[in-house]
């Protein structure tokens, strides 16, 4: 070939490349996931300072994530979207309003977010209350599209009757799509299978099929012309024992053709690079706003593929969106006067102080946590100081403690944040602690379980209060625990009978939220075990409800009791060592207490 030629050749693919340039088109998409209303950075929260800069050391915050997505949307080329992958409700004081405000969404909606995933923590008032959370927001202003794929009602059971309607006019969406730049941006959501299982109080809503649920909306969206298509998936990832990555949402984008991105939620995950399956990114970027994901995508000749990907930090180092912030101070405002001051607490008044970190972290060294025992025994004090009945053993699993602790001043929201769950009857928020009764052989079957679910869900590890148990690791399933011995509050020991024919009944405490699953036993045993919850005259328990804890007999009706308000009276007890006025946590918490003991090992 002549060079005369060649050079024509190179020409000509060189006009070509501004023509491909401009056929390219690029899509970001910034994310967020399991944000459990941390519109505050932590920890502590005391500490948080958004409108100045390097003078902190707390992370999160909504005030600097809407700086960071404003900052993004002016810098990037091309389409820029902002989405959430669920859980964005329940972990702090704020949740205590939501019913009445739905401020939540509506700030979501101020910062940007085109599109939110439901998980399984904004069921935890149950299907009613989340429709009231909704039309809380609509009365107040906007709130941003919400999807739900794969959510199935109960035609004759009323109580989702509300939800229901919200999905029927189309305020919940099982699919969405936005236009830009010329493309049609396809997105549909998915409650996974674990979640499902975690939604407790999402009866009489259930989840329908997760794969079949995807084929059938990227079937929908593609009919719909959508160019890309987006998966919002509460359901999660998980490394395997080999390390490779694997989990619900690894099989969707194995399983489900058409996606071109997952965002995944639900196991608060951090990924630094995505999990690329067949080409198909999975990311997720942890928890509770300490990072904001950048997906960035390219669209070129009906193609997608992959292009970057980034954690943003949303730290001390980002001036915070004033409007933002002055919303969030608003309704701390309104938080403190509805819900802190008719129990007499200051929201920002130090309760006591930690010269030691206390950590309890679902994907770390569960076994040696020294929040978890502190937990469980101050439940077991609360429950023994206040209830006449009192309680043998109290019990807290991983999946609900939602904060660790770290040294310096604690005040109401970093307690609160610790057990933050849920909200009973009585408008405050935090689940109810029950108690419910069970056999000695009862009991040790729900421990041996518990000894072996963890290993699949770390959420299910639990630490115990008031009894110490003498096991074999080395045992087969459902032979393990040797011994059991219930320590009574003043340091009586009296030895747990296995045998069926003993009827003597043994009570245990936890959140109504935890009792629950202590019915599920079968199942979890894969019908070897049956576990039945009873009241003190050894009555079946039908309804959690009914087993909640009454804190205060004096009182006319329930007077409920709460995890988070068990830690407040638990740890202001304590002593003050260093003389400053304000109680210290005991330093025998600064390691871990065990109650499992290894016959093996002594």
């Amino acid at each position: 070939m002549s060079i005369k030629k060649t050079l024509s050749i190179l020409l000509f693919l060189f006009l070509l490349l501004p023509l491909a340039a401009q056929n390219e088109k690029k899509i970001v998409i910034l994310h967020t996931n399991d944000l459990h209303s941390r519109l505050m950075g932590y920890a502590p929260e005391s500490a948080y300072s958004p409108m100045t800069i390097n003078d902190d050391k707390t992370v999160g915050g909504f005030a600097r994530i809407a700086a960071i997505i404003r900052d993004e949307k002016e810098k990037n080329e091309g389409t820029t979207l902002l989405v959430d992958g669920g859980d964005f409700l329940m972990g702090t004081l704020f949740q205590g309003l939501e019913t009445k405000t739905g401020f939540q969404l509506r700030l979501m909606k101020t910062i940007g977010y085109d599109a939110v995933c439901i998980g399984n923590h904004e069921f935890d008032y149950g299907p009613d209350k989340l429709a009231d959370i909704v039309n809380s927001g609509l009365r107040g202003g906007d709130i941003p599209p919400l999807l739900l794929s794969n959510a199935a009602f109960d035609s004759k059971d009323p109580g989702d009757d509300t939800l229901e309607e919200l999905f029927i006019s189309n305020t919940i969406g099982r699919k969405l799509i936005i236009e830009r730049d010329g493309l049609k941006i396809g997105f549909f959501s998915l409650l996974g299978k674990v979640a499902d299982d975690n939604a407790a109080f999402a009866p009489p809503v259930t989840f329908s099929n997760q794969i079949h649920t995807a084929k059938k909306m990227v079937r929908e969206l593609q009919d719909d012309g959508c160019e890309i298509i987006i998966c919002l998936s509460h359901s999660g990832v998980s490394p395997g024992e080999s390390g490779e990555w694997s989990g619900e949402d690894v099989k969707l984008a194995e399983k489900v053709k058409g996606i071109n991105a997952v965002i995944s939620g639900h196991t608060h995950t951090r990924l630094d690079k995505p999990i690329l399956v067949n080409g198909t990114p999975v990311v997720q970027t942890g928890a509770y706003g300490k990072f904001v994901g950048k997906l960035s995508l390219t669209y070129a000749d009906g193609n997608v593929r992959f292009s970057d990907y980034s954690l943003i930090p949303v730290d001390d180092r980002i001036i915070g969106d004033a409007s933002v912030n002055k919303l969030i101070e608003d309704q701390k405002e309104a938080v403190a006067k509805e819900i802190l001051e008719p129990l007499k607490i200051k929201y920002n008044e130090p309760l006591v102080e930690a010269g030691f970190s206390l950590v309890c972290d679902e994907q770390g060294d569960i076994k040696n946590s020294n929040l978890g025992p502190l937990v469980a025994d101050a439940i077991y004090s609360y429950v023994n100081n206040h209830s006449e009945s009192g309680a043998d053993i109290s019990i807290v699993a991983v999946g609900v403690i939602r904060d660790m602790i770290v040294p310096g001043f604690q005040t109401v929201p970093d307690i609160f944040n610790i057990m933050s769950m849920g909200q009973g009857d009585d408008g405050i928020p935090g689940y109810p602690l029950a108690k419910v009764y069970v056999t000695g052989r009862e009991l040790k079957s729900i421990l041996e379980i518990l000894q072996v679910a963890y290993k699949s869900t770390p959420g299910n590890y639990c630490y115990y209060s008031g009894m110490k148990v003498d096991f074999d690791p080395e045992k087969g399933m459902l032979r393990k625990i040797n011994k059991i011995d219930i320590i009574s509050p003043g340091g009586d020991v009296k030895e747990v009978n296995f045998s069926r024919k003993e009827k003597e009944l043994y009570s245990i405490t936890a959140n109504s939220y935890m009792l629950e699953s202590v019915g599920i036993i079968k199942k979890m045993s894969f019908g070897l075990l049956n576990v039945v919850p009873k009241d003190a005259f050894g009555n079946p328990i039908t309804d959690m409800k009914t087993a909640v804890i009454d804190i205060d007999g004096s009182l006319e009706g329930i007077q409920e009791g709460k995890e988070w308000l068990a830690l407040v009276e638990y740890l202001t007890s304590m002593n003050d060592t260093n003389g400053n006025g304000i109680p210290d946590i005991d330093r025998k918490y600064e390691s871990a207490i065990q109650t499992f003991f290894d016959v093996n090992t002594r």
